[in-house]
């Protein structure tokens, strides 16, 4: 059964790989947000909120899967290739230049989509911002080089988001924490 869905996902990523990778990243960030909810702060199904877990499947969509898809496609044009030297290339511009923006973005996004006053939301992302830089180094260094080392561009987004499942319940934790 795993092998039928994986070949019916192949499919549709070679036949829509846009949409696709922006729908694999919106679920995967919900299921990130689920999990935060239920297994990190132990909600239970009658303390869950079904609205947050919506914008933050929201932020997947419209956010995380094409920022990151666009990301992955102008990083393989400015360091073409798969050897062990373009991977390392790729990961030092990726966790140097484009993971502290984008997670300084994100904090700010769900801040803003949680409707947060602009202060408030400028003040949660200074408290949040550096511990959470700091957590993404010790997954996303490794994690990247791997994924630029053997995974194609088209598959990239989607085995990050499914690492990024622990991530996505990790930020979902901490972008939600009030």
């Amino acid at each position: 059964m795993a092998a039928g869905l994986w070949r019916a996902y192949q499919r549709l990523l070679s036949r829509h790989p846009w949409k696709v990778q922006i729908l694999t990243a919106g679920t995967l960030v919900g299921a990130g947000d689920v999990i935060s909810q239920q297994v990190v702060e132990r909600r239970g199904l009658a303390g869950h909120s079904p609205r947050r877990t919506l914008k933050m499947m929201a932020v997947g969509f419209c956010f995380v899967g094409p920022v990151v898809g666009g990301w992955y496609q102008v990083l393989d044009r400015l360091v073409p290739g798969r050897t062990r030297l373009a991977a390392l290339q790729k990961m030092l511009l990726d966790q140097g230049g484009f993971a502290p923006c984008f997670l300084g973005c994100f904090l700010l996004l769900v801040g803003t989509v949680n409707g947060l006053s602009l202060e408030r939301n400028w003040d949660k992302v200074k408290r949040d911002y550096p511990d959470a830089l700091v957590t993404n180094y010790y997954l996303w260094p490794a994690v990247q080089m791997a994924n630029f080392y053997f995974v194609p561009l088209n598959y990239r987004l989607a085995v990050v988001q499914c690492v990024a499942i622990v991530w996505n319940t990790y930020l979902s934790w901490k972008a939600n924490k009030q």
